[in-house]
Order: structure tokens, then sequence, then C-alpha cells
């Protein structure tokens, strides 16, 4: 992905950005889904999502070139292995993962298994996920970062000729309105996001890679670290407009039978190790619109940019220690403020694998 992006957005494409940037508002959105629809969700859904890549290789393989052309002019976008290396430091290994318990993404190479195995310490982007008992304290301290205190709810703020969508969709994934309506819209979104086949999984207890990377390791008795705190990651959703987290809700509605095909297409192009084209395609299946995304510069720089670099920088005395298996959301890496270029300019040499 690459975090500098200047052309204009439509509705549509920007609540893709929204659900492909930074996706660490969906990692912790994992561990809410399961709490509030443990009750609820089915465990019979399947992911059965359409290739979307090879349906325009099909329909339009021009229109596919163009965007191939377009990720690849995306530095450092392509690999989800890298080797950290500077004199006189044993080398670190940089990973990016993707916030799914798809059986696909949890399978590492032999190159990354390898890197994983040797490594200690462990480093996600919030050791503090594998602890449930954390975030809900997290939740009783500063309940406002999450949820409604002053009488508000999802039903007083979302459109109401919208409510009738976002009640079914919540439905299709076990969950009933009642049980999230003094949510943060942030939230809401967040669960929308998730196809049902993910909540499903949840539900049976899979561990998606990042927490099963960290708690295999635990087991092992190595140790495991964190980049960003809960409160970090929660405080810069929450900083953002109101206005923009309820446009995300409509607009990931808007998403709708589309998102099983999302989801296939990025975790394909995941599995690849094809992190540049995740964005190139997302565009280029939104249809014309009216152009918005006035408060996406302010997303990306807070959900994306800022994180990025107190990421690396909170990662620099980790890597020169040497040794560090380092495991990120993909869509972190590249770009020319993705961690590979921050990495890079703190005078590491940084490699794909």
């Amino acid at each position: 992905m690459d975090n500098n992006i200047s052309s204009p957005f439509d509705r549509y494409a920007d609540a893709l950005l929204r659900l492909c940037a930074g996706l660490s508002w969906l990692l912790l959105a994992s561990f809410f889904a399961v709490v509030f629809s443990a009750g609820y969700a089915r465990a019979d859904e399947t992911c059965a999502g359409s290739n979307l890549i090879e349906e325009m290789a099909k329909s339009d393989p021009a229109k596919l070139e163009t965007l191939r052309k377009e990720a690849a002019a995306t530095p450092n976008g392509h690999g989800l292995l890298w080797k950290i290396e500077k004199p006189g430091i044993k080398p670190s290994w940089l990973y990016g993962t993707m916030h799914l318990t798809d059986p696909r993404v949890l399978k590492l190479s032999d190159a990354a298994q390898a890197a994983y195995s040797a490594a200690d310490p462990i480093v996600i982007e919030t050791d503090e996920i594998l602890d449930p008992k954390g975030i809900m304290k997290v939740m009783a301290e500063s309940p406002e970062l999450m949820m409604f205190t002053d009488g508000t709810t999802l039903e007083k703020v979302i459109p109401a000729d919208k409510l009738d969508g976002v009640k079914a969709a919540l439905s299709e994934r076990g969950i009933p309105l009642s049980s999230v309506n003094k949510m943060q819209p942030w939230m809401l979104t967040s669960m929308l996001a998730l196809p049902a086949c993910e909540m499903a999984r949840k539900k049976q207890g899979a561990a998606f890679l990042d927490i099963k990377l960290a708690q295999e390791a635990k087991e092992k008795g190595k140790q495991i670290a964190g980049l960003e705190t809960i409160r970090d990651q929660l405080g810069a959703m929450a900083s953002l407009p109101a206005k923009f987290h309820i446009d995300g809700v409509v607009e990931m509605l808007a998403l709708g039978p589309k998102m099983k095909d999302i989801f296939e297409t990025m975790t394909v192009l995941y599995v690849q190790g094809d992190i540049g084209m995740i964005f190139p395609l997302m565009r280029s299946v939104s249809p014309d619109g009216t152009v918005s995304g006035q408060n996406y510069a302010e997303f990306e720089e807070k959900m994306v940019s800022a994180r990025n670099r107190t990421m690396a920088e909170r990662a620099e005395p980790i890597i020169a220690k040497g040794n560090a298996f380092i495991a990120v959301g993909a869509l972190h890496l590249p770009g020319e403020h993705g961690l590979v270029s921050l990495l890079k300019e703190q005078n590491y040499t940084v490699t794909a694998q």
C-alpha cells in the first residue's frame, strides 16, 4: 500500500480504504465480535467469495495490466517476509500479517516458519490482545473510547433510511442490534467488515494469525512484546470525527454482497505477497459516484502513517538487540511511509525474502 495516496475517492472507494488501511481496528474488532456474538454466530458459515482478479483477467485484461503497473510502482509493495540487517547485529525479521483466521493466512511459508521458529522475541502490534481481561480493563477505565456514555445509541445516529440495512447486516452475523446499540460507530463498522464465516470460525475458537504466532511462542517460553497499546489504537480511532465513523457504517453497508468477493481477493493477494496490488484493485471495483473522502487524509495520518512511525520507533531498540520476529498488519509494510521504508531510514538493510 502506498500511504501517500493523492487521487480522489468516491464514497464506495472510501469505505474500501477504511477496510484496508491500518487494520488494527479490525484486530480489536475480532475480539469484540466474538464477545458480543458468542451466543448468536452460526457455525456453518462458509467463505464462498470470488476472486475479482480472475474475473477482471477475463472481462478487462487491459485494465488489470494497468493495475499491475500501478502496484509495481508502490515502494516495497511485494513480499510478506523482510530480513532486517545491520553490521554487528544478528538479523531480525519483519512479517506482514492479515488479521483473519483463514487457513491460507495462518500457513507460513517455509522461510517465514524458519525465521519465526529461530527468533526470540516475537513482537506483534499489541501484546495486550492476548489478555481479554486487559482489554476489558481498558473498556472499564475509558468506556468513552468504545461506547456511548451520554445516552446516545446507534439507532439515534444512524440515518433512519439505513437502519434496517444495519439490522439485516448484523443479523447475518448473528448479532442483534440491541447487543451493540451503545457501541461507537467505528466498532459497528468493524463488525460489519468481518465476513460471517470469520465470525463463525472465531466463535469456534480459531485465532487469527497475530494471536496464533504470539500464543505459540509464549507456550515455548519465548519473550512476547508489543509495539502499541490497546489504548493507543482505540485513542487514534476515537480521535476521528464522529461523522466520519457514522458515514463508515453506511458506506460499509454499500459493499453488501461484494464483501465476500473483496475478502477473497484480498486474501489471495495477501497469500501471493502482492500487498501493493490491494489498493489499486479496491479502487478499480468502485462505481462512478459522488467524489468524497475529504476526511481520508486525517484517517490515513492517524491510523496508518502516525502508527507506522510509532511502530518503527518502538521496534528499533528491539531490533538493535537482534533476532526478533516482528509481525504486524501487512498494509503497514509498503509505501513511502511504510515500516520497510522507515526501517531503511534508520540505516537498516531491509530486503524481501
